[in-house]
């Protein structure tokens, strides 16, 4: 199978993907602000809006232009990605948000995924970053974005992230 026929099934996938986890993020956000949540990291939210669009277009662009064949491994591996993003998800239930709001009250989670990482949505979308790409041979992107990612998470993001965590005192076990 050629990349170019991959790239157009991939984009849609990740644009109905990511609209879906919006609605959901909306619906979560209406949520915790009825319950007093405070937003932190504003100012770098719309960064995100720009990042993950840009790269959905350009693993599209590069994609189609590549005569190259589909990297299946790379493409096993966005596969086997999803589930991890999914049980984010569902571990975080009604915090699990694209913005970072911490409800007064809350408790920082630790289990699922968490008891690995800190971060793990964060490791997910690293993952799809590169992966994603290098499935239709846009290696330029993935490497652009995959660096892109890095210097917005690991300067910005995760710092106000941990900030805003240190708010909640308490600890809740894994509900599963």
């Amino acid at each position: 199978m050629k990349a170019r026929a991959l790239a157009p099934v991939l984009l849609a996938f990740l644009g109905v993907q990511r609209l879906l986890e919006l609605r959901l993020a909306r619906a979560n956000e209406r949520w915790a602000r009825e319950r007093g949540a405070v937003e932190y990291g504003r100012e770098h939210y719309p960064l995100f809006f720009v990042l993950h669009p840009a790269w959905m277009l350009a693993t599209f662009l590069e994609g189609r232009a590549s005569g190259q064949r589909v990297n299946w491994p790379a493409l096993a591996l966005f596969l086997l990605a999803q589930p991890l993003r999914y049980w984010v998800i569902r571990t975080l239930g009604r915090s699990w948000n694209t913005r970072i709001l911490i409800v007064p009250g809350g408790e920082r989670i630790t289990g699922g995924p968490f008891r690995f990482l800190k971060h793990p949505n964060y490791a997910v979308v690293a993952l799809e970053l590169a992966a994603a790409p290098l499935a239709v041979g846009a290696w330029r992107t993935a490497l652009a974005f995959t660096l892109l990612n890095a210097a917005l998470l690991l300067l910005i993001r995760i710092p106000a992230e941990e900030r805003a965590l240190a708010h909640y005192a308490l600890t809740r076990p894994d509900p599963n």
